[in-house]
């Protein structure tokens, strides 16, 4: 009897485990749900991003909320940013060193260039350091990498537009006649947040890599503030050198502005020359971005 106790206990087992087969689940024959890597020109997916709508208005606000907590004037740096900047620019380039304006008051001239520059300058300052100012959330969930950027930049426009309605009060103030021209600053401020976000992504993606951007950016960008007719008209620089102007998108955007404002005859040719530069540039950056998003989470 005791020798065959060890075999009874094995055939026990033995039909419990048949007896529990039809209960356990079976695995499907193909797999449910494959993950494999982008080719190095991957498509951006844009259902995807649509898809994640939520969370890119979620990040916006964030950032919105984030950038003026506990500090002592809040959104008021809003406005006092740029009117710094104007009165600065107004006495050194205006009074001093009579730079034209090309028949307006200079304040109103050089605030109406330093409402899309710093628009500009602020987007693609933080939308190159969001990645690795993300990096936790990016290596621990996922979701398409272009909306964190993204984000960044849209945030901006809120900044933009308490920065136009200050430039609503001062041509009433300079007694700045508006006129139908006004209408073109809609597709206008479109075509100046797609190149932020061109230069923003494209930064974001080298900044994960090459953590020097962070610094280099900041001189880069104070450069492109003078090699932009921001604090000068175009028609300052001479007449065989502005075809080199025209290669710069912020130019003709700058200008346009300009003409919006004070209703008079776009330059066309530059405008048309920056919406070109402006969406192949977005298309590489974002196209490049795509390729380089396979590694973030494992350098960032």
């Amino acid at each position: 009897m005791e020798s065959n106790q060890p075999a009874l206990e094995e055939s026990a087992h033995e039909d419990l485990a048949s007896a529990a087969e039809p209960h356990a689940p079976r695995l499907p024959a193909k797999p449910l749900v494959m993950i494999r890597s982008r080719r190095r020109w991957g498509a951006l997916n844009l259902r995807e991003l649509w898809s994640d709508r939520d969370l890119f208005y979620f990040l916006m606000w964030r950032d919105v909320k984030v950038r003026y907590k506990q500090t002592v004037l809040g959104v008021a740096w809003v406005a006092l940013q740029p009117l710094l900047t104007m009165v600065i620019f107004t006495v050194i380039f205006g009074r001093l060193a009579h730079v034209p304006s090309d028949g307006q008051p200079y304040p109103i001239f050089v605030y109406a260039g330093l409402l899309p520059w710093n628009f500009f300058a602020n987007a693609v300052t933080t939308s190159s350091n969001s990645l690795v100012g993300n990096a936790t959330l990016i290596t621990k969930v996922y979701f398409p990498r272009l909306v964190i950027p993204g984000a960044a930049v849209g945030a901006g426009l809120v900044d933009l537009a308490i920065a136009a309605t200050i430039l609503m009060v001062m041509c009433f103030y300079y007694h700045v006649k508006l006129g139908f021209r006004l209408m073109m600053l809609a597709p206008l401020t479109i075509l100046l947040t797609i190149f932020a976000a061109a230069v923003g992504l494209w930064m974001s993606a080298l900044n994960v890599k090459y953590r020097d951007i962070r610094y280099v950016l900041p001189f880069v960008i104070q450069v492109w503030l003078y090699l932009t007719p921001v604090i000068y008209p175009v028609t300052f620089i001479p007449a065989h050198w502005r075809w080199a102007v025209m290669l710069n998108p912020m130019s003709g955007i700058i200008e346009a502005y300009r003409s919006s404002i004070f209703n008079q005859p776009f330059d066309w040719l530059a405008l048309l020359v920056a919406a070109i530069i402006t969406l192949s540039f977005f298309v590489y950056a974002a196209y490049d971005f795509r390729r380089m998003e396979r590694v973030f989470a494992d350098i960032i």
